[in-house]
């Protein structure tokens, strides 16, 4: 296989352009700061820069001043970001936060079926009654792996399990291997059908940092891995010339969409030498969306699960999202990690 070539100052130089404009955006408690600050922990992971972490402990020390919102499925993404600041100080009062938004999920947080965690937000206005969507894989599903790990917690782990599988066998497509945005229990059907980009990339990070966690000896591995397999077959084969993915996967009339594309990219580098010369593509075509002064272009605006084809084409990506510039700081990161595996970098 090709071996990636990069030169690693211009993955740092870029890293640190968006991490900065990152902290140059306001965000709540709730899932755009989610995604954004664990794209910023996986840089600070990669990079080693400490100025990283002081910035994010000053950014959830104030938030917490006033305690919890309420919390919902796609608010507790925060707490990947706790689960870094408890790893690197061991305050308690990090790991105290992240207890209380576990044990929200299991014992709070709707669900439906085999326990699948019903998509909620923090909107009085939106409900999404039975609904499965493929986000929930990492804002919930695999906060509780990562919870569960940390406390050695069965019923925690056990829970993001559920996720892993309960969204499989309802949003995964049996003759695509995609996944599908999301799921209506009520109407027993995947909506308006469509494969979005960054649903699929929500799906293959998680699983492919899932594998990290769970043991090879629990069946839940090789479920996980013949489901991550499969899909990122499927993926390669529907990447642009570019190195980005439509945000309809399946539909070159559709815009590329670089945040999707970013968290395709990462899945692919955790599975090695196979894919490089996709990840590869993926390399050039995410560095030329970032600016000089760290924005990450080309990012869809928060998407639902939209009526049709159409709908999803017309969001706007012309603005700066959180979720952007999360999902390519951990692309990046992952880039940057591939050079200390001989397997990353095709030697």
């Amino acid at each position: 296989m090709p071996k990636l070539v990069f030169e690693e100052n211009d993955i740092i130089s870029a890293i640190d352009r968006v991490v900065d404009r990152t902290f140059r955006m306001d965000f709540g408690w709730d899932w755009p700061g989610g995604v954004a600050f664990y794209g910023v922990c996986e840089a600070y992971a990669a990079t080693g820069n400490e100025s990283y972490l002081t910035r994010l402990k000053a950014w959830v020390d104030e938030n917490m001043e006033d305690g919890l919102p309420k919390l919902s499925v796609n608010a507790v993404s925060i707490g990947h970001s706790l689960l870094t600041l408890y790893d690197m100080t061991k305050e308690e009062k990090y790991l105290d936060t992240v207890k209380e938004m576990a044990e929200f999920l299991a014992t709070q947080a709707e669900r439906f079926g085999d326990d699948i965690l019903q998509h909620t937000v923090n909107s009085e206005t939106y409900n999404f009654p039975e609904q499965a969507w493929v986000d929930t894989m990492f804002m919930a599903g695999y906060f509780l792996l990562r919870v569960g790990t940390l406390l050695n917690n069965d019923d925690y782990f056990e829970l993001g399990l559920k996720q892993y599988h309960g969204h499989e066998n309802v949003l995964q497509d049996a003759k695509t291997n995609l996944y599908y945005h999301g799921w209506d229990n009520i109407a027993q059907n995947n909506m308006s059908a469509m494969f979005w980009a960054r649903g699929n990339s929500w799906a293959a990070l998680t699983m492919a940092r899932a594998l990290h966690l769970v043991e090879v000896t629990h069946p839940s591995f090789m479920i996980i891995d013949g489901s991550l397999r499969d899909q990122l077959s499927a993926l390669v084969r529907l990447q642009d010339e570019s190195g980005l993915w439509h945000t309809i996967l399946d539909d070159p009339t559709a815009p590329l969409e670089t945040s999707g594309s970013a968290g395709i990219a990462t899945a692919l580098l955790t599975r090695g030498r196979l894919y490089n010369k996709y990840t590869q593509k993926s390399i050039d075509g995410i560095l030329v969306r970032i600016t000089e002064e760290g924005t990450v272009t080309g990012v869809s605006a928060g998407t639902a699960v939209m009526k049709n084809a159409e709908g999803y084409k017309g969001v706007p990506d012309k603005r700066i999202q959180g979720w952007g510039q999360g999902l390519t700081l951990t692309f990046l990161a992952e880039v940057l990690q591939s050079k200390k595996n001989s397997f990353g970098n095709g030697c």
